[in-house]
């Protein structure tokens, strides 16, 4: 154990990670040249596209320092983006020390300190470093004082690299041999191993990451798991080196993978842990806060009969994101689907996109929303995530909604445009500090409502780009809050309806309308679009008729004999029109979701 050394690296959001991770593999030589490809650990094809890490990824590096000792350094690379900082917290519990990564061109920015306060909770080695010190616009000196003022941390101990150009690695791996502790663990006790990810493979069942804290495990163990209880016979245990390497054994303080053929996924709780059946431990190891979803949203099939098929790849997925939460849910209007809870609108986008990427499922998102809290006349609480069970307005004494302490950093010439954008989401109490120069930190408290629509899209567009949020939770705040319903031709939709403060219900009800206008196919009668509150109509659009036109046959003669044949036709339609159900594509389902282009 004295020449294995775990580490992570962690830092903001475009800070340099994956690319100072590319450095290190290249160093420890487990890629050739030819192999070799930029964010070699983001193995996802949306992680590439996107240019962000959305999991955690190890790797075993083979090491020989100044002094010609051998040692193993086992990587975490972890995600930057907030909706991400679970997985943070996974790896972190793996690791005895951190590369605390500050960018010299933009400072301590908002995820650097929450990281590092991560990091000291669980009691880790801080190593700081200072990346991208190659570009013309680097603040070196600026960099060290935010260190010694934000995080309060020693500059001097701050180790100066470039990612890009590979200049001060040797000197980090030197530091992160020198000054990270080893592992600390007894390789004769009883096996303790923490689960902190995992992933299905078609072939071999679950593949479950694991750090083994005491005892060893070898292939042919019988292992069991001790929140389940449930037993497995060890078939491979090995290491992460790009690709899985097997290996003898996984002693203590060692960072691999295990295959036990486990065929149901829900045996495979990440944060549970591992012991052997016949020498158990006395308890299981602390596992992780479980996540809280603050966002939800329904999931439906595109068609019915993909239910069974869709239950199936979210119970897969769920395997690799501990963070996603969902229970059964059906609507009259799209069928049976899933009621799930999410991280944030980032992590929304990502289950979504790899649902239908990896699993090829087509879906359907309703509105995201967050959990209110109704107070009854009768003195209960009611807590509502779905607008389907808005109570009755009559019983509301009073409504809550959860607030926001939100954390915007931008360049202060954007100022006036993120104010006028916040002050229209409701914020209040802001409050705004130069943590350095050009650069502007500004607060609000706002209703976390007003940010799961559209608002991060919103930011990156009135900042071009250079804006960053960070939020944590407030209070829930008594608000005015009441339902708003879709009807197409009379009928309500229940995908559609939603809830909003009372003040901007007209304005969302007006811009539901107006996208269902332009993406419902026009039918042989007219279709109205009202948004309701209630039984009062606040907003309304007509989708208009096509017109065939029955008159093109008659040759001159009498006007009877035309006004004869629009007769019959109204008739017609009017018939067509009591009988007649709306076609809603589901494109429209999805452009209701989508932010008005301003």
């Amino acid at each position: 154990m004295a020449e294995t050394r775990n580490f992570s690296i962690i830092a903001h959001i475009d800070h340099g990670k994956s690319t100072l991770a590319d450095r290190l593999i290249q160093k420890a030589g487990l890629v050739t040249e030819r192999d070799f490809r930029d964010q070699i650990l983001d193995t996802m094809d949306i992680e590439r596209e996107r240019g962000i890490t959305i999991k955690s990824q190890t790797a075993s590096l083979p090491y020989r320092a100044r002094d010609g000792e051998e040692y193993v350094l086992n990587l975490i690379d972890t995600p930057g983006h907030v909706d991400f900082s679970y997985e943070v917290s996974r790896a972190l519990s793996s690791c005895e020390g951190v590369l605390l990564l500050v960018d010299a061109t933009q400072g301590v920015q908002a995820q650097t300190q929450a990281n590092l306060f991560m990091a000291m909770e669980h009691d880790l080695e801080i190593i700081p470093v200072i990346n991208k010190i190659d570009l013309a616009s680097a603040d070196i000196d600026g960099a060290k004082d935010q260190i010694d003022r934000d995080l309060a941390l020693d500059p001097e101990s701050a180790v100066l690299v470039s990612a890009k150009t590979g200049e001060g690695v040797d000197e980090l791996l030197e530091a992160i041999v020198r000054q990270f502790p080893p592992p600390i663990g007894d390789p004769t006790e009883a096996l303790k191993a923490l689960i902190f990810d995992a992933r299905y493979d078609p072939f071999r069942g679950a593949v479950a990451s694991c750090r083994v804290f005491s005892g060893a495990v070898r292939s042919g163990d019988i292992i069991r798991f001790m929140f389940t209880g449930k037993t497995h016979r060890v078939e491979e245990v090995g290491r992460f080196q790009i690709e899985r390497v097997s290996s003898e054994s996984l002693a203590a303080g060692d960072v691999g993978y295990l295959i036990a053929g486990i065929k149901t996924v829900a045996d495979t709780r990440i944060g549970d842990t591992m012991t052997l059946d016949d020498r158990p431990a006395d308890e299981a190891l602390p596992g992780f806060r479980e996540s809280k979803p603050m966002v939800f949203s329904s999931l439906y099939p595109v068609s019915s009969d993909d239910f069974m098929s869709l239950s199936e790849s979210l119970e897969k997925y769920e395997l690799n994101d501990a963070a996603l939460v969902y229970t059964k849910d059906s609507s009259s209007a799209l069928g049976q689907g899933f009621r799930a809870g999410f991280l944030g609108l980032l992590h929304l986008e990502i289950v979504q996109e790899r649902l239908e990427r990896e699993f090829n499922q087509s879906l359907i998102l309703t509105a995201p929303s967050v959990e209110y809290h109704f107070h009854l006349e009768n003195g209960s609480m009611l807590s509502v995530d779905n607008p389907t069970y808005y109570p009755d307005p009559m019983s509301i004494s009073r409504a809550e909604e959860p607030y926001i302490r939100a954390s915007i950093y931008i360049p202060d010439r954007y100022m006036g445009a993120v104010m006028k954008l916040c002050l229209e989401r409701r914020a209040e109490n802001s409050q705004l500090e130069y943590p350095s120069s050009g650069r502007l930190e500004m607060r609000f408290d706002m209703p976390l409502a007003e940010v799961v629509f559209d608002f991060y899209d919103r930011l990156k567009s009135v900042t071009q780009g250079y804006g960053s949020l960070d939020y944590e939770m407030l209070e829930y705040r008594t608000s005015d809050l009441v339902k708003v319903d879709i009807l197409v031709n009379g009928e309500r939709v229940d995908a559609l309806s939603m809830i909003v403060q009372r003040d901007r219900a007209r304005t969302r009800a007006v811009q539901a309308c107006e996208r269902l206008k332009e993406t419902i196919p026009r039918h042989m009668f007219k279709i109205p679009i009202q948004g309701a509150i209630g039984g009062k109509i606040i907003s309304r659009e007509t989708i208009n008729a096509f017109r065939k036109d029955v008159t093109a046959k008659c040759y001159g003669g009498d006007v009877s004999r035309k006004r004869k044949l629009l007769e019959k036709q109204k008739k017609g339609k009017r018939r067509m029109k009591m009988v007649g159900n709306v076609e809603i594509p589901q494109s429209a389902f999805i452009a209701v979701l989508k932010a008005r282009d301003e």
